[in-house]
């Protein structure tokens, strides 16, 4: 049955505050404070657990190695002998923010009949300009069947691609063709525009979609100097709902009419700039919620804390719910470590619409795996990380270890490499 999967990444053991992100408000404030890698993968454990018990699929994609010492070897240095700044790139735990693992168009809206994925080059950053490796090979384990699947490497640089994260997709149902719409930024603002449109539109021809069907659109110059940088932190998508900001798109009223030309059933949920600034909506990440559909048909937000601790923010939510509005039901989640770091819910996930009984069921979620994963946790993930951590042996070697516990305990020992 297709259905939609919410394949979340486990926040890797080391998981740091660096502030490596620029534009990234919540990595840039919280640069330097201790890090609570068990709590936060737990945390993220916590969330998944939940999803499945509202009846949503749920998948998982592991932590990438770190320190990432083949990297390293290519800037012809060492984790011992590289500078503090590049052993910061080399130890980042970013990779759990799956959103930005790969763009993803269902088989219903591709030529061929298949799911096709993309992988992000992440080129912007220099943190995550090494993950696309390790995401590629997971993406070519979980999704291997090729009947239904086609898996692609990343867009050559220098265009930049930042995957999930700046693409929705709206359709009547999740099995349904879909509009795809890809949201890209232009350069010259205080902070870097990380999806090129160079990059979308190679993409929507690799997939084979359909050109009819695909929109292309400018995120406004304001949302990414306000530290939106990626469109997720301003705006979602899910069927025929778009949930988003007053503020998020250059030319707004274009876009929601050719949207409304492509879909008609389409509901758009605007949260206005003066009941929502820009500054509280991403502060409390209330855009990057999964917008999710329930078993029941109902649609859902999944939040994080500083939603409801966001004054303006839950007001809000408290009457779009009350009232007649397609998003029905709130559920809250304490992801604290994520959002310091500058990901919320939404960031942790990836989707992928496609029967589940095609992809390799040991990236699909069940109470039990995910009890399993727990206790790989509490045994072997540090219980805080310091800045000055990242400098010591011991943490290199701890952080090793426990990326292959977990791979032993998920058997999937090819993922246990030193390097891709």
């Amino acid at each position: 049955m297709i259905t939609e999967i919410n394949f979340d990444g486990i926040v890797g053991p080391s998981h740091n505050y660096a502030g490596l992100s620029l534009g990234n408000l919540a990595s840039a404030k919280n640069t330097g404070k201790i890090a609570r890698p068990r709590e936060a993968a737990l945390q993220g454990l916590a969330k998944m657990r939940a999803n499945l018990e509202r009846g949503l699929p749920q998948g998982l994609f592991l932590p990438q190695r770190r320190p990432d010492e083949g990297w390293l070897k290519q800037l012809g240095t060492t984790i011992e002998e590289a500078s503090p700044a590049l052993r910061a790139n080399a130890l980042s735990a970013s990779s759990m923010w799956a959103a930005n693992a790969g763009t993803v168009s269902p088989a219903s809206d591709c030529a061929d009949g298949r799911c096709h994925i993309t992988v992000a080059n992440l080129v912007t950053m220099p943190h995550r300009s090494h993950e696309w490796r390790e995401t590629l090979a997971q993406l070519l384990l979980a999704f291997s069947d090729e009947e239904a699947f086609a898996v692609h490497a990343p867009v050559p640089a220098p265009f930049g691609d930042e995957g999930a994260a700046n693409h929705m997709r709206l359709c009547a149902r999740h099995d349904a063709p879909g509009i795809e719409v890809f949201v890209y930024g232009e350069t010259g603002g205080p902070f870097p525009a990380r999806q090129h449109r160079e990059a979308s539109e190679a993409i929507a021809r690799r997939h084979g979609l359909d050109p009819a069907r695909t929109v292309f659109a400018l995120q406004s110059p304001e949302a990414i100097a306000a530290g939106a940088f990626h469109n997720d932190v301003v705006a979602v998508a899910n069927e025929r709902v778009l949930f988003t900001h007053e503020q998020a798109f250059a030319d707004k009223d274009a876009l929601y009419s050719e949207l409304r030309a492509k879909l008609p059933e389409i509901e758009i949920v605007e949260v206005p700039a003066h009941a929502v600034s820009l500054a509280d909506a991403i502060t409390s990440y209330l855009f990057n919620a999964q917008l999710v559909t329930l078993p029941s048909g109902e649609a859902a937000l999944v939040l994080p804390g500083e939603a409801r601790e966001t004054p303006s923010v839950w007001n809000w939510l408290e009457e779009h719910v009350a009232g007649n509005g397609p998003i029905r039901q709130l559920f809250v989640h304490d992801l604290r470590e994520s959002m310091a770091n500058g990901g919320g819910p939404a960031c942790l996930r990836l989707r992928v619409v496609a029967d589940p009984a095609d992809v390799d069921p040991r990236f699909l979620a069940s109470p039990e795996k995910l009890d399993a994963i727990a206790v790989v946790v509490e045994a072997h993930w540090p219980e805080t990380i310091a800045p000055e951590d990242l400098a010591s042996p011991e943490l290199w070697a701890q952080c090793i270890t426990a990326r292959a516990a977990l791979c032993a305990a998920l058997d999937l020992p090819e993922l246990d490499r030193d390097s891709f």
